[in-house]
């Protein structure tokens, strides 16, 4: 297992870090993202999807627990946001693993509610926020 670091000191550090993860892990899919609530999570997500080249409007999928984007490609990125899910069943109930298995981009939020589901190829992203400044630390 690899250990790699990001450090965004501020919003402007956002798209240079969403090119350098997603130019690191050019053949990962799977990507998921650990951190407490407004460590930054659905914001990082958003710069992705828009290095991905993401057309539709993208917002946290509490609700939705999963939301499919569009890209100008005519491929999809999926969005989960799982912290609204009871246990390893409900999240089996929303067809993750279809999802996970698609061979498209899948960012997950609150992937520890996922226990077992959540793909031992996913490369678990952990953002830490302290005064200001995140660190991405990346293993895979």
């Amino acid at each position: 297992m690899s250990k790699k670091e990001f450090v965004m000191n501020s919003l402007n550090d956002l798209e240079q870090c969403a090119n350098d993860l997603l130019d690191t892990y050019k053949d990962k899919r799977v990507f998921a993202f650990f951190g407490e609530m407004g460590a930054g999570k659905t914001t990082f997500i958003k710069q992705l999807c828009i290095k991905l080249n993401v057309i539709d409007e993208t917002n946290s999928p509490t609700f939705a627990i999963i939301n499919e984007y569009a890209t100008s490609g005519k491929e999809y990125v999926y969005h989960a946001d799982f912290y609204r899910i009871k246990d390893e069943e409900e999240a089996f109930q929303t067809g993750c693993l279809e999802y996970f298995d698609s061979g498209s981009y899948c960012f997950i939020e609150w992937p520890e509610m996922l226990g077992s589901l959540l793909p031992e190829e996913a490369v678990k992203v952990r953002i830490n926020l302290d005064n200001n400044k995140r660190t991405l630390t990346i293993e895979n």
